[in-house]
C-alpha cells in the first residue's frame, strides 16, 4: 500500500494535558509505536496560532499518523496557550511567544517525567522561534526548525543557542515568504553547529506530499537514522 497523504498507520495515541509553571492545562496527543517503546522523542511546537496553526497543523499530524510505525518514534503534539483544535482548546491567551516559555517548559517536562527517551524539538514557523528562545534544556538533544522566520528570534537568541552546543538543522524552502536559503545561511552563520538545508521547490506552509516527505525524512535521518530514508509504501 502506498502511503499517501490521508495514510493513518497503527500507533498508541493518548490524549494527554499538560500542566504549565504559570497555573494552565494545555491538551495535546501522544502517539507511540504500537507494540514496542520508542527510541527517540519528537516533541513538536506548531505555527502561528493567530494565522491557523495548531497541533493538527498537516507536517505534524502526518508525522504523529506516519513517524510511530515506520521510525519507531514517540510523536508529541499540543496546543499551545489559547490555541484550540478537535482535540480541545487549551486554556490561557496567545502571548506573541513570551508566556508560551511555560507551554514549551511544560511539554519537556511531560517527556522527562514519562521517560519518552532522545527529546528533539521539532518547531514550524513561529514553533521554531519558541524552539530557539526556549527550548534550551538539558533534556533536549537536538532541534529541527521548519520554515524559520526569524521575526521574534533575535541574533541574541541564535547566540544563546550556539552556547547551548546542541545539533540544529534548520530546513528553508525554496520559496517561503519570509526566509529564504541564502538569508537563512547567513543568519545562522553565528550557529556554528547548524546545518541550514534549503529544499527546492518549497513553500512555507510546505503543500504538497512530495515536501511533507522531504520534512520528515529530514527529520528521521538526524533523530533515527536507523530507520532512514523513509519507505513510501507499506
Amino acid at each position: 500500500m502506498e502511503i499517501r497523504a490521508a495514510t493513518v498507520l497503527p500507533a498508541r495515541r493518548e490524549p494527554i494535558e499538560l500542566e504549565t509553571g504559570d497555573g494552565l492545562t494545555l491538551v495535546g496527543e501522544l502517539a507511540l509505536p504500537l507494540d514496542r517503546p520508542p527510541v527517540a522523542t519528537l516533541v513538536t511546537l506548531h505555527p502561528l496560532p493567530t494565522h491557523g496553526g495548531f497541533m493538527d497543523s498537516h507536517v505534524y499530524k502526518k508525522a504523529a499518523n506516519r513517524l510511530p510505525a515506520l521510525a519507531d518514534l514517540a510523536v508529541l503534539r499540543f496546543n499551545t496557550r489559547g490555541t484550540s483544535s478537535e482535540r480541545g482548546t487549551s486554556e490561557g491567551t496567545f502571548d506573541g511567544g513570551e508566556g508560551e516559555r511555560f507551554d514549551v517548559a511544560a511539554a519537556l517536562e511531560y517527556a522527562e517525567f514519562h521517560d519518552l527517551p532522545h527529546v528533539w524539538v521539532v518547531g514550524w514557523s513561529f514553533g521554531t522561534e519558541l524552539t530557539l528562545k526556549w527550548a534550551h534544556d538539558p533534556l533536549v538533544e537536538g532541534a529541527i526548525l521548519l520554515s524559520p522566520p526569524l521575526h521574534r528570534a533575535t541574533d541574541q537568541d541564535l547566540d544563546a543557542w550556539a552556547r547551548f552546543g546542541r545539533p540544529l538543522t534548520v530546513l528553508v524552502p525554496e520559496f517561503d515568504d519570509y526566509l529564504r536559503p541564502d538569508e537563512a545561511r547567513a543568519r545562522f552563520a553565528r550557529v556554528p553547529q547548524a546545518e541550514v538545508i534549503g529544499v527546492d521547490g518549497a513553500k512555507h506552509l510546505w503543500v504538497g506530499e512530495p515536501y511533507v516527505r522531504i520534512a520528515l525524512n529530514e527529520i528521521v535521518k538526524r533523530v533515527n537514522p536507523a530507520a532512514w530514508p523513509l519507505p513510501t509504501d507499506v
